[in-house]
């Protein structure tokens, strides 16, 4: 019995090693951790474009793609005549003001796609929260414009995204399943998988067969870790938060889920 019982709790304990080594190897991002903003009623223009200003050079990653005018077009200083983001938001498309421009281009980046640039921007709104979202438009909107953003926007965004969501809190809403995960990380907006997609970035149909897991997994946490040649020119695109977006369990079963396309 005594030889019995030793044999299980071996096993056991085997078990939990084997667990410990493998959330052990799992990298822990120590930056681009979202920035929680408390925005209360009395909110001030000037404190709106404040924090959205840190957003915009900050966790938001925009200063990545906007302002060189080449990847994307510049939102700070003039873009081919037409000035500041500011200036010329209101005037992108008919009947809509610059405030609500700024918010379909941050939740749907490819509703519009300014001429002569690809469809490379991610949504925004998956992966930074309504007061973030709410302050970058504040932010952009004082770039040669009118600050109309007040705080009353940041709760009804809030409500919608959490409706969206089905009142369930956490990235994909908690899921662990990848064909939840991707679509909420907005990774077909960039790379194919499986007939669907865009192929702006590499295609990850066959990815496994070109990386193993922990490639995987260290790709997702550090974008920059590695740039597959003749993608050269889009370094930088992928953003860096979804190490501290996804749960420890969801970017497990993502990379082994892109790790079995072979």
């Amino acid at each position: 019995m005594w030889a019995t019982n030793a044999k299980i709790v071996g096993i056991v304990l085997g078990t939990l090693a084997l667990y410990t080594l493998i959330a052990n190897k799992i990298p822990q991002v120590q930056s681009e951790v979202p920035q929680t903003l408390t925005l209360g009623a009395n909110v001030t223009p000037e404190q709106l474009v404040a924090a959205g200003e840190k957003v915009f050079n900050g966790i938001g990653g925009c200063t990545t793609c906007h302002g060189l005018g080449t990847r994307a077009p510049n939102l700070l200083t003039d873009e081919k005549g037409t000035g500041p983001i500011g200036a010329r938001c209101g005037k992108r498309e008919a009947g809509k003001s610059c405030k609500q421009y700024l918010y379909e281009s941050l939740d749907n980046p490819t509703a519009y796609i300014v001429p002569g640039y690809q469809p490379i921007m991610p949504v925004m709104t998956r992966q930074l929260s309504p007061q973030q979202i709410w302050a970058l438009i504040a932010f952009l909107e004082s770039q040669g414009g009118t600050v109309d953003v007040t705080a009353s926007d940041v709760p009804a965004a809030a409500a919608a995204a959490a409706a969206g969501a089905g009142g369930v809190a956490g990235f994909a809403g908690g899921s662990t399943d990848p064909k939840a995960i991707i679509p909420a990380a907005g990774c077909l907006a960039c790379h194919k998988l499986d007939g669907q997609g865009q192929v702006i970035a590499p295609d990850l149909t066959h990815v496994g067969a070109r990386r193993d897991a922990e490639s995987i997994r260290k790709k997702i946490l550090d974008p920059m870790s590695s740039i597959a040649p003749g993608y050269e020119k889009l370094a930088g695109i992928m953003p860096k938060t979804f190490g501290s977006m996804m749960s420890a369990a969801q970017l497990e079963a993502l990379a082994q889920y892109l790790a079995g396309h072979k």
